[in-house]
């Protein structure tokens, strides 16, 4: 595949972690690859100067190129893995199942302990996992053992040994720890209970988990013990926050292929999973026109027939989001409400929605890279907006700040229809103090139309300004500075709900939601969003923005930018502190000495 061939497909690739496998012309996988950012890491086969021979040889062999969403990178990673064991792609590094994720194990015997492992035995009992991280799995094991007391000896409480009275408690009994088991102080039922409890924790069913802290905690609180509701408090933050275990290589999954839908209209999408042994080894999404108005589950079972036949499935178990009636008895229809396969089954329908916004954007903007389309597109958006030219050159602008704080400028140029970076500009905002959103758009607008009229450069056919009728008012004001008025069209676009202004109309256009009009718009209000943005980023990683508070000794740029981000501007920071109460409030947020500084800097400003 050549980088050509390429850039006709690389908008099809998600900006999202997952798993992507390349094929030759025979359809044969030669590489499977693990990426945070699918379409950064794809790109770079084909983008960069590849210094390696092999890699080289592997992209000239690369006809087809498949990819799987997951939910995290050590997903990915897992998913990467086991694809490399099943498949040995002929360009990936030779792996051996070697078994070397770690596992929580509830161990087969009497009172069962629960224990870190990264061995498996086919002894009966059960294990959990793999888990991506060792330190997750080791924060998880010591939660477990300080909230649910179970045993961690190794002594065999078989009832007879019990009864015998060969064992004595430990200090993990005095401690807290442990009920006592080996003395008989605990029953096998009352054990079991704290078992399940672990079970439905390790297998990510949480929700009956919180539910038991929560009622013990208003219980405590009820009681006014709140250091100990406090505590359980801690306990229900780390169960909402746990999400160590993988859910694409879970060892215990059995076949089952997953299907999702979704529908619009008279066409229905269907993703495919295809689970083996807890590996993704399959994903497809395919495209259903209906005819009839059949319902959803007549449409998902035709079409998982053909799927199953298509991939030919020997799965017995299949997962899917609402009942159907399927016609063969030896498959299981399993609808989840929780656990592993909900969990599969939302990945799949995170594949299938990403899926369908992917054919829209092909859809609607497919004449991207085409200039006879582009024309249709811009003379469609001329009638829309009436011009009297055809807007071959188009600029946008809009205004970014960090927190109510270091106003800046962006204006993107298009020609043609599509994106000329070269004439990309950013502003530093220079003659507006504080936060003001309609001089800050009109210096940006003076400043750009000054230079091109000096520079005698032709003027854009639309000037599309990213606000509502304020920020248009605030450009035009720049425009008749220039004695440019009516040489150029300036629109307004809102941000809520895209209504477009003119200058001097009081009632809005509103364009079809889908129009190709407003797509077009969006997206080149979406790119000056994304170019003003990474100015500001960039602008605030170098320390560029400073401000009269960072003058003051003890102030340094992170205090500045904090004060300036509540109370807006330096002007109402002086009136605030000239009050006992805003004095205060300003002392809360920076402390005594730090507020001492300002008061004194300020009383110095006013002497001068």
């Amino acid at each position: 595949m050549t980088a050509a061939e390429f850039q006709h497909i690389v908008q099809d690739i998600p900006k999202l972690p997952g798993v992507y496998k390349f094929f030759d012309t025979n359809d044969v996988l030669i590489y499977v690859g693990k990426a945070k950012h699918l379409r950064k890491r794809v790109s770079s086969y084909f983008t960069k100067t590849l210094s390696s021979y092999k890699t080289h040889e592997l992209v000239q062999r690369i006809a087809r190129i498949e990819f799987t969403i997951v939910d995290s990178e050590q997903d990915a990673f897992l998913l990467e893995n086991s694809l490399i064991k099943q498949f040995q792609p002929k360009y990936n590094i030779s792996l051996k199942d070697d078994k070397t994720y770690p596992f929580l194990v509830i161990k087969n015997e009497p009172f069962p302990r629960i224990f870190f492992t990264r061995k498996k035995i086919n002894d009966g009992s059960t294990y959990f996992g793999p888990y991506t991280s060792v330190r997750k799995v080791k924060e998880l094991l010591e939660f477990i053992q300080q909230t649910i007391p179970l045993r961690n000896c190794t002594l065999n409480l078989t009832d007879k040994n019990i009864r015998q009275k060969k064992f004595k408690v430990c200090l993990e009994y005095h401690l807290g720890n442990c009920k006592g088991p080996c003395e008989g102080l605990q029953t096998k039922e009352d054990y079991q209970a704290g078992l399940d409890q672990i079970k439905h924790l390790l297998k990510g069913n949480l929700a009956p988990v919180i539910r038991h802290f929560k009622k013990e905690m208003k219980k405590e609180a009820d009681q006014l013990h709140f250091e100990q509701a406090g505590f359980i408090k801690q306990k229900i933050t780390f169960l909402e926050n746990y999400q160590a275990r993988s859910v694409v290589a879970n060892a215990r999954s059995i076949n089952t292929d997953v299907f999702s839908f979704q529908q619009e209209k008279d066409i229905a999408y269907i993703n495919f999973l295809m689970v083996r042994s807890g590996t993704i080894i399959q994903t497809h999404t395919t495209k259903v026109k209906t005819k009839l108005s059949e319902p959803p589950s007549e449409i998902l079972a035709h079409t998982i027939v053909r799927l199953r036949e298509d991939f030919q499935s020997d799965a017995t178990a299949i997962v899917v989001p609402f009942p159907i009636d399927f016609p063969m008895d030896d498959i299981k229809i399993n609808v989840p409400k929780s656990g592993d396969r909900k969990k599969l089954l939302e990945l799949s329908e995170k594949n299938v929605g990403y899926f369908i916004r992917e054919l829209k954007n092909k859809q609607l903007l497919k004449t991207s890279n085409k200039n006879a389309d582009k024309q249709t597109l811009l003379s469609q958006l001329q009638k829309d907006l009436q011009l009297q030219n055809l807007p071959t050159h188009i600029e946008c602008f809009d205004n970014s700040n960090f927190q109510g704080s270091f106003p800046v400028s962006a204006m993107v140029c298009f020609k043609n229809g599509v994106p000329s970076k070269k004439d990309y500009r950013h502003f530093n905002i220079k003659t507006v103090t504080g936060i003001n959103d309609f001089a800050s758009m009109k210096e940006a607008v003076y400043r750009r139309y000054k230079k091109l009229k000096e520079e005698k450069q032709p003027l854009p056919q639309l000037v599309i300004i990213d606000g509502g009728k304020g920020q248009l008012n605030a450009a035009v004001e720049a425009i008749k500075e220039l004695d440019l008025f009516g040489k150029t069209t300036l629109i307004g676009l809102a941000k809520n709900i895209e209504e477009i202004f003119f200058t001097g109309d009081k009632e809005s256009l509103r364009l079809g939601y889908d129009s190709q009009s407003l797509l077009f718009i969006r997206s080149v209000r979406d790119e000056v969003h994304r170019f003003g943005i990474n100015f500001h980023r960039r602008q605030r990683s170098k320390g560029t923005f400073k401000n009269e508070l960072e003058n003051i000794k003890g102030i340094g740029q992170q205090t500045a930018i904090q004060l300036l981000s509540s109370f807006k501007s330096i002007k109402k920071l002086e009136n605030l502190l000239a009050g006992q109460k805003g004095r205060t409030e300003v002392e809360q947020l920076i402390g005594p000495a730090k507020t001492k500084k300002l008061l004194h800097f300020f009383e110095e400003k006013k002497n001068v």
